[in-house]
């Protein structure tokens, strides 16, 4: 790769990365903590990797992308040191250069840059505006327009940037990855439901592994994913640990692949609230009350028998609530029987790492009014993906892996016998 592809879409990165809500989090504190001096840091900053930004898009605008020059003799000449005016400061930055017969291009909007005025105080309280408000692309695409790069220029470079990590995830192998659990959930997006797939190795370090889109969350499309999955190198098994919000098309799926062996847990939050959604508001208390208490239980017998009673319970109350019980029973205790320890357990009884990892999707893509079509709704969610996998972190309890891997191949042999 050339290296003035790299710096400018190292420039590109390091800007969405500051603005992101995550970073502008992690800044405020340093404000709190460091006062104007902190304050002035990120100011700085941000102006320094949006001058670049915009650099790189006036160079891309001019001279076209790499092997498709838009003027004939018009060239990229990698990057040197440069300097501009920020706040009043000069800044040092990546200053990417054009030839054309020889002779070097003036970039016009360096030169704006120049100026003591030119990026102002002004512009830069604007932006930082823009970013605390979410309006990140507006941002970018103004602060671009008053040095002379055109809309069109930035939203380019945004769709690239954005291609490359949808191409990242899709072609990225799984090799290397032992699978200790895989979360599955599905996002609605646009109008469009996308099956997501996140995977805990045995060491209790999570990572983003793919996802399919689907008109809705049905057994054709989790197959899709888990065929895509395997075709990138994942080693799905009967002995891996699956969590699911209890959707049919996905349970369907899963029991195709690996019948009776298969090793499924129910998300607990989401059977909860379906338990409470039947019932009259007076219950609702009691009935959380006891299911959670049924599910804090150490003991897989202890577990059982306080599930049981709340089947009793609720029958006398509410027979659909009861029979949604009975439905998911076994399911709801799969960590139970493999004598998951309580820390790990917190974890795996649910949904929520996912559920977090759909979080940031929707805090990432809140800018977004509308997708145009199915391939840019593609290009987000792996940019978004991607991106929350650098936050990623050992789960609590990890070290209780190997003893639950060793659990499972009992349970496996004991079905086997059976």
């Amino acid at each position: 790769m050339k290296v003035e592809t790299k710096l400018r879409k190292k420039a590109m990165a390091g800007f969405r990365q500051i603005s992101s809500a995550q970073q502008r989090r992690q800044r405020m504190h340093e404000i709190l903590q460091n006062g104007i001096e902190a304050l002035n840091a990120i100011s700085l900053e941000l102006g320094r990797q949006m001058a670049e930004f915009i650099l790189y898009a006036e160079r891309e605008e001019l001279a076209g992308p790499d092997y498709q020059p838009s003027k004939q003799g018009l060239y990229k000449w990698a990057s040197e040191p440069g300097s501009v005016r920020i706040g009043g400061q000069k800044v040092t930055l990546e200053r990417p250069r054009l030839r054309l017969a020889g002779r070097e291009v003036a970039l016009k909007s360096y030169e704006a840059m120049q100026d003591a005025e030119g990026f102002s105080e002004r512009l830069l309280g604007q932006c930082l505006a823009g970013l605390s408000a979410r309006r990140y692309r507006e941002t970018v695409v103004n602060a671009a327009t008053a040095f002379g790069v055109s809309p069109s220029a930035v939203s380019e470079r945004l769709v690239e940037a954005t291609g490359q990590k949808l191409k990242e995830l899709r072609e990225r192998r799984l090799d290397d990855m032992a699978p200790f659990a895989v979360f599955i959930d599905t996002v609605h997006r646009g109008g469009l439901a996308f099956v997501v797939a996140l995977g805990l190795d045995t060491s209790g370090q999570k990572r983003a592994l793919g996802f399919w889109e689907g008109a809705t969350e049905n057994a054709e499309v989790a197959q899709m994913l888990l065929a895509d999955l395997e075709a990138r190198g994942l080693k799905l098994s009967a002995k891996v640990l699956f969590i699911s919000d209890g959707g049919k098309g996905l349970a369907k799926a899963l029991r195709d692949r690996y019948g009776r062996k298969l090793v499924l847990q129910r998300c607990t939050i989401h059977k909860d609230r379906n338990l409470q959604a039947h019932l009259p508001k007076k219950y609702r208390p009691e009935a959380h009350r006891r299911f959670r208490l049924a599910l804090e239980q150490n003991d897989y017998k202890e577990a059982e028998k306080l599930l049981r009673e709340l089947e009793q319970w609720l029958r006398a109350i509410n027979e659909s609530a009861a029979d949604s019980l009975l439905e998911a029973f076994n399911e709801l205790l799969t960590l139970h029987r493999l004598k998951v320890p309580a820390l790990l357990r917190k974890t795996l009884h649910s949904t929520n790492p996912i559920e977090s990892l759909f979080s940031r999707v929707r805090a990432c893509e809140k800018n977004i009014k509308r997708y145009r079509n199915s391939k840019m709704a593609h290009r987000w969610l792996a940019s978004v993906l991607l991106y929350a996998e650098k936050s990623f972190h050992a789960v609590k309890g990890h070290e209780h892996i190997k003893e639950v891997l060793v659990n499972i191949e009992l349970d496996q042999a004991t079905l086997s016998t059976s």
